[in-house]
C-alpha cells in the first residue's frame, strides 16, 4: 500500500515598517526551493501584515490543505538569533497593522483562552536545530510579541488545536545562512 504524503504549510510575512524586504518571507522562499523531501507536500504563503487578513486566511489554510503542521515565520527587529515560540496570546493587540487597523476587542478570539501552547516540544526542536546547525544560535521564547506574529500564532493554534509553530528570525542584516539539515533528522512528535 502506498504511503500517504504529508502536507506542511509554511508562511512568512510581507513588508511592514522598516522591513521593506521581510526576512521571514525570504527564509520561507529559500525553504520552498529546498523542499522538505519527497514524502511531503510543501505549500508556502506570504501573509500581509493585516489583522483581518490573518483572521480569514489562517483558518482557510487549515481547511484547504488539512496539513499535519503549519509553520509560521516572522521577523523580529529585536532578535539576534532564531527564536522558537512556545505559545500564542489572545489579548493585548493595540498596534496598528499595514492598513492602520487594530482589533477593537484587542484580542484574537473572543472568549478564547489567554494563552495557547504548541503541541510541538520546542525545547527538543531547539536542541536538534542547534546540533544540526552549530553556526546558528537558537533560543526558545514564550512571548511572540503581541503584534501580527503573536496574533497569527494564536489564531493558528486555536484553529489547529496546537499543531502550529512560530519561528522568529532576525532581520536580513546581518544575513543568516540556514540549511534545514535538521528537518531531515528524526521526526518531531506532537505531544
Amino acid at each position: 500500500m502506498e504511503e500517504q504524503r504529508k502536507c506542511v504549510v509554511v508562511t512568512g510575512f510581507g513588508p511592514f515598517g522598516e522591513h521593506a524586504v521581510n526576512a521571514s518571507w525570504v527564509a520561507v522562499q529559500e525553504l520552498q526551493k529546498l523542499g522538505l523531501g519527497d514524502g511531503v507536500d510543501l505549500h508556502v504563503y506570504e501573509i500581509p501584515v493585516e489583522y483581518q487578513t490573518v483572521q480569514r486566511l489562517i483558518p482557510d489554510l487549515w481547511i484547504k490543505h488539512r496539513p499535519q503542521l503549519i509553520v509560521h515565520v516572522g521577523v523580529s527587529g529585536m532578535a539576534t538569533m532564531v527564536t522558537l515560540e512556545k505559545c500564542g496570546h489572545n489579548k493585548g493587540y493595540h498596534g496598528l497593522d499595514n492598513r492602520r487597523f487594530s482589533p477593537g476587542t484587542q484580542c484574537c478570539v473572543e472568549g478564547g483562552p489567554e494563552c495557547l501552547q504548541t503541541a510541538i516540544d520546542m525545547d527538543v526542536v531547539c536542541k536538534r536545530a542547534a546540533s544540526a546547525e552549530p553556526d546558528i544560535q537558537f533560543t526558545v521564547s514564550a512571548d511572540a510579541g503581541r503584534y501580527l506574529c503573536d496574533f497569527t500564532y494564536y489564531t493558528s493554534l486555536y484553529k489547529s488545536h496546537g499543531k502550529s509553530v512560530f519561528i522568529h528570525v532576525p532581520p536580513l542584516d546581518p544575513p543568516l545562512s540556514f540549511s534545514p539539515k535538521h528537518l531531515q533528522s528524526e521526526p518531531i512528535v506532537l505531544k
